[in-house]
């Protein structure tokens, strides 16, 4: 009890969690909102759908310590390809530090975690959609519904199964990111990214206080619990509905 006692006092422990929540739901949203819309696009009858989806599902791919290197590289302030793009749009008047600077860098890491789970939020919702049978749209049309008409009570109704497992599953995966943050930016500038996995790795292998590291490890496992309990009552829920 002592030791989450300790852990709680200390301040950096609050940072973390904050700073998890917002990675993990800043992530999650951007990642489901585009990996959204391109299963709804590569799901359109066109010759290359196939072959485009899996060109972006390589970036699913690559391991995180090499993505959080690559990314480093794009989001660096002399000539990251990121800053070079922004500056010849003319969004920005001169190149950013966004792994460097403390307004900047959780949008960073955020950023790079979003390329890797685009791909898995598109696939599993592409699946979701080609299990919608096409005889339930002929139908809306013959009734004169729109294409928002069908997408809202279509679309939606039938694939929310497939969308409670994304964000379910993202929020468990991403909630627990380490590798990526940590070799990008180590948690800092100034625990501007640092989260509970690497606060926990930080305690135990760095100040050598193996305890108070298995505190926040713990805290981290908790709150992972409570969520997948949370996912097993939604999918009881729509087993008895169904």
């Amino acid at each position: 009890m002592q030791n989450y006692i300790d852990v709680f006092n200390n301040p950096t422990m609050m940072t973390s969690i904050w700073n998890t929540l917002l990675f993990t739901i800043g992530s999650i949203s951007i990642q489901f909102v585009i990996g959204f819309a391109l299963a709804l696009f590569f799901n359109l009858d066109f010759t290359l759908a196939k072959p485009m989806r899996g060109l972006l599902v390589v970036a699913w791919m690559i391991p995180m310590t090499v993505i959080a290197l690559l990314s480093k590289f794009m989001l660096s302030p002399s000539g990251g390809i990121i800053n070079e793009l922004l500056l010849n749009l003319h969004l920005i008047d001169q190149p950013i530090g966004w792994l460097i600077n403390n307004s900047t860098a959780l949008w960073g890491v955020i950023l790079a975690n979003s390329w890797v789970g685009i791909p898995f939020n598109m696939i599993l919702l592409t699946t979701g959609l080609s299990n919608i049978s096409k005889s339930l749209y002929e139908a809306a049309e013959v009734d004169g519904a729109s294409s928002l008409q069908k997408f809202v009570y279509i679309t939606l109704p039938q694939l929310r199964p497939a969308i409670l497992s994304v964000v379910i599953l993202g929020f468990i995966y991403t909630f627990k990111v380490f590798d990526l943050v940590f070799v990008a930016t180590g948690g800092g500038p100034v625990n501007a990214t640092e989260l509970m996995s690497t606060f926990a790795y930080k305690l135990s292998f760095a100040q050598f206080l193996f305890s108070k590291g298995a505190t926040v490890a713990n805290v981290l496992f908790i709150i992972l619990f409570i969520v997948s309990l949370g996912y097993l009552k939604l999918i009881r829920k729509d087993e008895v509905i169904h």
